[in-house]
């Protein structure tokens, strides 16, 4: 079934996922894709980065959860809930963040741009990590890349994508997507 386009309800299926992965977790110190990374450090860049995007570009501050270090699954629950509440607030309609990188945005389209997304790609990260179902949607996998590779150049000065992992040209759309943001598709934990 494809992700629906509408920003509250991608990031409610993809926030669900994720979630999921996070019950799912047993050992929160096991390595993740990401050198250097735990499969803690994936919940910790998603409930780290984010909370300053919003406030600096739009004011609005989300509720602090408990610590990554005490309790991922709660860190991670606290997020997913005030994001999801905040995208079905019918006021979030008339809402737009400003950053010096990307303008003027609405709200709900800069939330699914840039943090559903990333959480979309990161659930990939926690599964493998963590010996958990790492299959992510095809459509919208092809869908990111479709919209990534013309400004492959940008995303890889801005310093949040490693370099592209060579995969093959007939590969399915996860594998290429993966390669694209820098990982191995087939990396398991050692």
């Amino acid at each position: 079934m494809a992700l629906s386009d509408r920003p509250a309800a991608r990031h409610q299926e993809i926030g669900q996922a994720f979630t999921d992965r996070v019950r799912g977790t047993r050992s929160w110190d096991v390595p993740a894709p990401v050198a250097g990374w735990t499969a803690r450090d994936v919940v910790r860049h998603l409930t780290e980065w984010f909370p300053p995007f919003l406030a600096g570009g739009s004011g609005i501050r989300l509720p602090a959860g408990p610590s990554v270090d005490d309790d991922p699954a709660g860190a991670w629950q606290t997020q997913v809930d005030a994001v999801q509440a905040l995208l079905d607030d019918p006021a979030t309609a008339g809402l737009v963040l400003t950053n010096r990188h990307v303008g003027d945005v609405p709200l709900d389209r800069a939330i699914d741009q840039f943090y559903t997304t990333d959480v979309f790609m990161h659930t990939w990260d926690l599964a493998r990590a963590t010996g958990q179902d790492d299959r992510l949607d095809p459509g919208f996998c092809a869908a990111l890349l479709a919209g990534m590779e013309p400004i492959d150049e940008v995303l890889r000065s801005s310093g949040q994508y490693g370099a592209r992992v060579p995969v093959k040209e007939d590969a399915d759309a996860q594998t290429r997507l993966l390669g694209f943001i820098g990982r191995d598709p087939d990396w398991t934990p050692h």
